[in-house]
């Protein structure tokens, strides 16, 4: 149904590891044609755009001002908000990279500031779109959840500075309980480490949802190498899954002797980051709620927060 409508003009903001990701795909999703980078270090702002024929921005005001539709933030987390919710005023469509803000009171702005001017908001919590989750989404379609196990673990980030495992890591992890629960989480348990960082590197959080699920992230930065397993309880089934490889395997009918099935469960080749951009232009386009929504953000980083004991 896209096709024949032109191009929205997006810009990135933020031009790190994660802003030139976005930038990489946005340049070949039909839908978007990138015209801004903006990134305070002018090098690095000019070297981007220079690789997708965009405009080169050094400010956040004059980013705001570019005549945009659309727009990735993919500063600091600090910044999300006070940029997020100016271009939203200035009638820009955006995707924030999680968490959505550093704040509560942050994230609340920048979902009032979409509501008023009648833009989306999505929040770019990108396993979302991880072929291996959609796939045990369907395979425990309509089954009641028991619990839910994740493990993501690896080497201490070079680019790491403000934040710890919790809110770097774990907000994925987060994000996959609720929607593969289509419950909240209303109890956490935290047990944080700081080990070699000046935040927290190593977290064993518990959680309990709404309906009864419990669920255990397992999360550090301390692992030489990188893990990144899911492992969900049904009444009926146990499915397990490899993030990395996207390998997802079902278990099932057991019997009284010990014996057991299973199989493969079929998860699609597909880029997460290139899905999620899609499916922000389909909100944009159609004018649906986005698939991660700011309130979605918005929850994903109380649990985090209450994990880190500032909630």
């Amino acid at each position: 149904m896209t096709q024949h409508l032109p191009p929205l003009k997006v810009g990135v903001a933020g031009v790190g590891v994660m802003g030139r990701n976005h930038a990489r795909v946005l340049s070949d999703i039909r839908d978007f044609d990138l015209t801004a980078v903006f990134d305070p270090d002018a090098a690095t702002a000019d070297g981007i755009a220079a690789l997708y024929d965009a405009a080169a921005f050094t400010t956040a005001e004059a980013f705001v001002a570019a005549g945009l539709d659309a727009a990735v933030v993919a500063t600091p987390n600090r910044h999300h908000a006070d940029l997020g919710v100016a271009l939203l005023e200035a009638g820009v469509h955006v995707l924030v990279e999680k968490p959505i803000a550093a704040t509560v009171a942050d994230a609340r702005r920048m979902i009032d500031a979409a509501k008023a001017n009648d833009r989306v908001l999505m929040v770019g919590q990108v396993e979302r779109f991880n072929p291996a989750v959609e796939a045990v989404k369907r395979a425990i379609d309509g089954d009641d959840v028991i619990s839910i196990q994740i493990t993501r673990v690896g080497p201490f980030p070079p680019r790491m500075g403000e934040v710890g495992v919790v809110i770097d890591l774990a907000v994925h992890d987060i994000d996959i309980i609720r929607h593969l629960t289509d419950s909240e989480i209303v109890e956490v348990q935290p047990q944080l480490a700081r080990t070699r960082a000046e935040r927290e590197d190593t977290a064993l959080l518990q959680f309990r949802l709404e309906n009864g699920t419990i669920a255990h992230i397992t999360t550090n930065w301390v692992t030489p190498y990188k893990v990144r397993t899911l492992q969900v309880a049904t009444m009926n089934k146990f499915v397990v899954a490899d993030l990395i490889t996207r390998q997802v395997t079902e278990y099932f009918g057991q019997q009284p002797d010990g014996s057991y099935q299973t199989r493969a469960v079929n998860s699609w080749p597909a880029e997460p980051l290139k899905k999620e951009l899609e499916a922000f232009a389909h909100a944009i386009r159609t004018g649906e709620p986005p698939a991660v929504t700011g309130e979605d953000g918005l929850r994903n980083l109380e649990v985090a927060l209450r994990c880190l004991g500032e909630g």
